[in-house]
């Protein structure tokens, strides 16, 4: 379910509390009229009766004429008692109801001297009038309901104004304009000074994180540049063993592919835009990074079988395909005792298939979390999946994990 935004909410709470309050006051008014009509008309006829009585004493042959809406009775014998409307013959003294709506009429029946009196008083114009009362305060509060609507929502705007400013204003943290501004209600002034602190411990944690990073990168270039070099010198060597020349040559590999994986990691930790890409070939990216493993897979006696066609090619960078594919192939042959390792690629997909124990389904949410280890049987920290996943996420890659049907685990990296 969607939830509604503050400047809704704060105008729906106005309205909603304008026509509460305004229903309130209209049916307030309305049971006030309606008592008050009920009152004045119990008045009207009492004061009529008493009319009628004086005048009948003053003229007994001349009854009273009636009125648009009363008529006056005063009944002595039977012949007088069938003029008299047939509701009202039987009406006892005291006051009485009769009909409902504009047909309501209220009666009131005196016996003074054995004269029956009887007033009957049509109560049907009041009856219109109240109707037309209660029309009129039904479009009050439809009316009010529109007007509460538009109002509460222009008060709600100047009311959260200052914070969609903030808000916007956080948005654009990289901006170095300070949150905290002139003019300000003091929560929202209160609120961007502890923003302000924030962000502002955020940017000496990451200038404190790059500048190690650049010293921890010119540390482990120097050893590895002297690795670089020595080996370079070690292969101008005449009379060298070939056996000689190929451990140094694969000395000088590994080197070479650390200082790429140094420079990945550094970029990683950084959090800067990985962008420099270049078109590569799959199936040399997969030897190369496999390479460091030959002898481990040959150890074990495993399987590894490169089935990326040797015209494949993507435009990626470079570092970081080698970080990822270094760190899946590695874990692969961590983890595989027997069967072996195979690299298939359907594109945009590359696949990394072993045979070993795979992972189980609760596990798979959790596979890439850092120092997350699904078993404690090898060797490792919990790291490799992780860096692969920081790494898929800064090129808009997406890694997943499953299970072959064979067995095994396989992950899935989507380069798209």
């Amino acid at each position: 379910m969607k939830t509604l935004d503050l400047r809704t909410r704060v105008a729906a709470a106005v309205a909603v509390t304008c026509i509460a309050v305004v229903a309130a006051l209209a049916l307030t008014l309305y049971t006030a009229s309606e008592d008050l009509e009920e009152t004045l008309v119990d008045q009207i006829v009492s004061e009529e009766m008493d009319f009628l009585i004086r005048h009948y004493r003053e003229n007994p042959s001349i009854l009273r004429e009636p009125g648009p809406n009363v008529q006056y009775y005063a009944v002595r014998t039977s012949d007088e008692l069938r003029r008299v409307p047939e509701p009202l013959r039987a009406l006892g003294a005291g006051s009485h109801a009769l009909g409902q709506g504009i047909d309501e009429q209220h009666v009131a029946v005196r016996i003074v001297d054995g004269t029956r009196f009887i007033v009957a008083y049509d109560v049907g114009p009041h009856e219109i009038r109240g109707q037309q009362f209660k029309q009129l305060m039904l479009f009050a509060l439809a009316t009010v309901m529109v007007v509460a609507a538009a109002l509460g929502y222009w008060i709600a705007g100047l009311l959260t104004r200052q914070i969609t400013e903030l808000s916007a204003r956080v948005a654009a943290l990289d901006s170095g304009v300070p949150l905290e501004q002139a003019g300000q209600d003091p929560e929202v002034a209160a609120l961007a000074r502890a923003l302000d602190r924030h962000q502002a411990r955020i940017q000496q944690l990451i200038e404190r994180e790059q500048e190690f990073t650049g010293n921890a990168s010119h540390e482990l270039r120097t050893p590895l540049t002297a690795i670089r070099t020595s080996c370079e010198l070690l292969e101008g060597e005449h009379g060298l063993p070939d056996k000689a020349r190929a451990r140094i040559a694969a000395i000088a590999a590994a080197a070479e592919r650390m200082t790429s994986q140094i420079e990945m990691l550094l970029f990683l930790a950084r959090a800067q835009a990985v962008d420099a890409r270049e078109t590569v070939a799959l199936a040399d990216c997969v030897n190369a990074a496999v390479e460091p493993w030959r002898t481990e897979l040959a150890r074990k006696g495993l399987r590894f079988d490169n089935d990326v066609g040797p015209g494949a090619t993507v435009s990626v960078n470079r570092q970081a395909l080698n970080l990822v594919l270094a760190n899946l192939l590695r874990n692969a042959v961590q983890y595989t005792e027997k069967g072996g390792i195979r690299v298939h690629w359907t594109a945009p997909t590359l696949t990394v298939a072993d045979t070993g124990p795979g992972v189980p389904p609760e596990q798979r949410a959790r596979l890439f979390e850092r120092h997350y280890r699904g078993t404690t049987d090898a060797d490792g920290f919990g790291l490799g999946l992780a860096i692969v996943k920081r790494a898929c996420d800064h090129c808009h890659w997406r890694i997943a994990v499953t299970a072959p049907p064979g067995g095994g685990t396989a992950f899935l990296l989507t380069l798209a």
